[in-house]
């Protein structure tokens, strides 16, 4: 008889967004005049850069041309975006990233789950809480980890982010062999400084183990002593993959496209202890399972590097920070401990009471949507994340809401 994955059986029963959005929708149904605003899921809502419209309309005008046509593309990525992402978010920084060691994809989501496949299923793996639910979720479904239970699953390190530790990761006092960071930090809003990338770097080297760092949303920080990339940091190179992500930089959400580096000088290693270069074992499964991003897509991406890219992406980037500020700005006046909306879009808020009951209150008595912070794991308990992911007219009337309902 054919046999399932039980693995996936380990799995809670939904996805935290799913979850929310089916509460939602139940919401609506029963509720049909009731405008409700949405603060939730980081989904952008600006059109794209006029940049990028521009290319992605030349491209499609190349594809209807015998001359221009373009049918399979490189599944690593055309060498006229890859060459780009690595001079302007990796040179100009003084990162020493090759076009080379970058590969193009649907999404950095994407990338993060699929990433583990090419690491050995008995390692330790280290997962900050709260946390993105795909670093997580991607590992049990790989058999990586042991039951739930209390909250947690067995088998699984887990890095506590709080209060008291400023929402950053402490290094793990055990060995670990695979490492998710992500900064700025989703769901919390946090940050991390250089000499405290620093020293994961150097837990990394004296481990032989990798960190998977998630810089999906690198494009608001606004620090300039912030890190961008890992790989501003000496000795990233041999420890650590990145993600990154056309979303949140020019509102590609809809659109798809992303990108993961993999240093040709990280190693992994053979059960023998013989080192392998991660580059080779990923390129040869993106080369597998992956057919590359349209055409038209990467000419619309590379567009975010002209002149008038990235002055367009800057604009939408400050528009969103604005939202931000708002957001925290008003929380705070209320008397509510915030951190994140500066350098990050997410607003994450100690709500003094079960973070879905929060939830819930908003809901009901605000009709805004937020995100409980339960649902990215038990240090999230009692808090919730706003998103500055709407319009700001949208954002102000939420606001607006939330004030007349924490104040009742």
């Amino acid at each position: 008889m054919i046999k399932i994955n039980e693995n996936y059986l380990k799995l809670q029963a939904s996805y935290l967004f799913s979850d929310i959005a089916k509460r939602v929708a139940a919401f609506q149904k029963a509720n049909p005049g009731k405008d409700v605003i949405k603060l939730g899921i980081g989904d952008v809502t600006r059109p794209l850069p006029a940049a990028c419209i521009k290319a992605f309309h030349k491209a499609v005008d190349e594809m209807a041309e015998t001359a221009t046509f373009r049918g399979y593309g490189p599944e690593q990525g055309y060498d006229f975006l890859r060459e780009k992402i690595a001079r302007h978010d990796f040179q100009e920084r003084g990162a020493d990233i090759a076009a080379d060691e970058i590969f193009v994809s649907d999404g950095a989501k994407c990338d993060n789950g699929n990433i583990q496949e090419v690491f050995a299923t008995d390692i330790t793996v280290a997962i900050p809480d709260p946390v993105y639910p795909v670093y997580l979720d991607t590992n049990v479904m790989a058999g990586r980890t042991g039951s739930f239970a209390d909250g947690r699953y067995a088998g699984v390190v887990y890095m506590d982010c709080t209060r008291e530790t400023g929402f950053i990761p402490s290094l793990p006092g055990q060995h670990v062999d695979l490492i998710y960071l992500c900064f700025p930090n989703n769901p919390t809003g946090g940050t991390i400084t250089k000499l405290q990338l620093k020293q994961w770097v150097d837990y990394a080297r004296e481990n032989k183990a990798i960190i998977l760092f998630d810089a999906a949303y690198e494009v608001f920080i606004r620090d300039a002593s912030l890190p961008h990339s890992i790989f501003e940091i000496e000795g990233a190179r041999e420890v650590a993959i990145e993600f990154r992500s056309f979303s949140k930089m020019a509102g590609f959400t809809g659109t798809r496209c992303a990108y993961t580096v993999v240093p040709k000088s990280c190693r992994a290693y053979t059960t023998a202890g013989e080192p392998r270069p991660v580059h080779a074992l990923w390129h040869r499964r993106h080369a597998t399972k992956f057919n590359g991003v349209s055409y038209p897509v990467q000419r619309a991406a590379e567009a975010v590097y002209s002149t008038e890219g990235l002055a367009q992406c800057r604009e939408l980037s400050d528009y969103y920070l604005r939202n931000a500020a708002l957001i925290r700005a008003e929380l705070s006046a209320l008397g509510y401990e915030c951190i994140g909306g500066e350098n990050s879009p997410y607003v994450w808020v100690n709500g003094r009471m079960d973070s879905w009951k929060f939830f819930d209150r908003l809901l009901e008595k605000a009709n805004v949507v937020c995100t409980p912070g339960e649902g990215f794991g038990r240090c999230g308990a009692g808090y919730i994340r706003i998103s500055a992911f709407n319009h700001y007219e949208k954002v102000q009337a939420a606001m607006a809401r939330i004030r007349k309902t924490l104040k009742g």
